[in-house]
């Protein structure tokens, strides 16, 4: 068997320390598999006599994680300190000028620095992994990357944040409102403490900026992802989408279009959606991650699991150090980033669809006349309309809901400007696009 491959770990948090379980655990399995063993010879944390459930006697300690990269005694860095910049983007910067390969969980950094990551990568000819970046241990980029790599992706999308999924299927289940399964979450260890990335769907929209490079072939373009995260979602709009047939949950989707001047241009939203409760990912709940792909030869594939935890997040970790074992380089986005398209972002006026809106009014004569006359003049034909209760015992504000029928976005965003700033609406409506298929 050859020379073990030697990896320094940075950061022992939860996923670093399933990593050394799953090395430790494994380790025979692991080394048939990659053709040698994976040991690990030096690690580095914030807080060096931290009890982390794992004895770690054995291996060197660095107090400057950036060290790690310039170890001699070191082939591949694994960095799970996490941010998208700071002590995370030195080390990565220090391994690849030492020449050494670099695995990493860190998805705010490659959706913010990948292109300058992966050429540094490319230039010093090893390997860029980030599998664990998406989708815990679900293998999305290598089901994308090499599973279905003979296609033309057309579309993915997903559940890419399972915060979010969890607290909208709590409230699914139970009937409660989101500022109360928020705390649940965060009382279970689901949700972070400031929750921020997850509700407001930035997590969701750095790992869909991940997926969007490898599916189209195109540079990742964090920045032009239009997010928009649960907050507004109240339980009686999960209500009101069960009655309807549908299920809320929080869907990062792209894709690509040519414009008129024969442009191709990426679009990419993270937004909740109705989702018909036939689609397979109505029936994604709790923490579960799930994405989809539609190739034009392989058709719908859907990859579904774990989207964090130690075990399956540390998982994927592993299997791209068995894949570098392997000698498996390759261009850390799929293809080259000198030959990645830089698609500017599409227009959405022109897609067209169903929605789901709803209004927090005043309760008083005149009101839904005057959003259905905004509705007529912005041309957005209505499907089925609700007008529900008193928005809490000692409210004077109704909730009115309603579904539209397909028609352009163009029209539901004429139809919000000639409503914004009526005294008759308590805060702005809650647009939510359908998915049905």
């Amino acid at each position: 068997m050859s020379e073990p491959l030697r990896i320094a770990l940075a950061g022992l948090g939860t996923v670093g320390g399933g990593v050394i379980r799953v090395i430790e655990t494994n380790a025979d399995l692991i080394a048939r598999r990659a053709g040698r063993p994976i040991v690990i010879t030096a690690i580095s944390a914030r807080n060096r006599h931290k009890d982390r459930g794992v004895d770690l006697s054995g291996y060197a300690w660095e107090d400057d994680m950036v060290i790690l990269g310039e170890r001699p005694d070191v082939d591949v860095v694994v960095e799970l300190v996490g941010g998208a910049d700071g002590p995370a983007l030195a080390l990565a910067r220090t391994t690849f000028e030492a020449g050494k390969a670099l695995v990493t969980a860190n998805k705010a950094m490659i959706a913010h620095h990948g292109l300058e990551l992966a050429a540094r990568a490319e230039a010093a000819k090893v390997a860029l992994k980030f599998e664990a970046a998406v989708a815990g241990g679900i293998p999305a980029i290598k089901g994308l990357k090499e599973g279905a790599a003979a296609n033309d992706i057309m579309r993915v999308y997903g559940i890419l944040n399972g915060t979010c999924n969890y607290i909208l299927s709590t409230m699914e289940d139970t009937g409660r409102d989101f500022a109360d399964v928020l705390a649940e979450a965060q009382a279970k260890g689901y949700a972070e403490s400031d929750p921020t990335f997850d509700i407001d769907g930035i997590d969701a929209a750095h790992k869909l900026s991940i997926l969007s490079s490898i599916a189209f072939g195109t540079a990742v373009d964090f920045r032009s992802v239009t997010a928009t995260g649960i907050r507004r979602v109240l339980a009686a709009d999960i209500a009101q989408a069960d009655a309807l047939g549908y299920y809320i949950r929080l869907i990062g989707m792209a894709d690509t279009e040519i414009d008129a001047e024969g442009n191709r241009r990426l679009f990419q939203r993270v937004h909740p959606h109705l989702v018909h409760r036939d689609h397979p990912l109505a029936h994604v709940d709790g923490a579960t991650n799930a994405v989809v792909a539609e190739g034009n030869f392989v058709g719908r594939l859907l990859f579904q699991g774990a989207g964090a935890g130690d075990g399956p997040t540390a998982s994927a970790v592993v299997a791209d150090l068995i894949d570098i074992a392997r000698g498996d380089i390759g261009a850390p986005f799929s293809i080259p980033v000198a030959e990645l398209d830089s698609a500017a972002p599409a227009e959405t006026g022109h897609r067209t669809g169903k929605a789901y809106l709803r209004f927090s009014v005043a309760d008083r004569p005149g009101v839904l006349a005057e959003i259905t006359a905004a509705m007529r003049d912005a041309g957005v034909s209505i499907e089925s309309l609700i007008q529900k209760g008193r928005a809490g015992v000692d409210s004077d504000q109704v909730l009115v809901a309603m579904v539209t029928h397909e028609g352009p976005e163009s029209a539901i965003a004429e139809a919000m400007r000639l409503l914004e700033g009526s005294p008759s609406l308590s805060e702005p409506p809650l647009v939510m696009h359908i998915l049905e298929d």
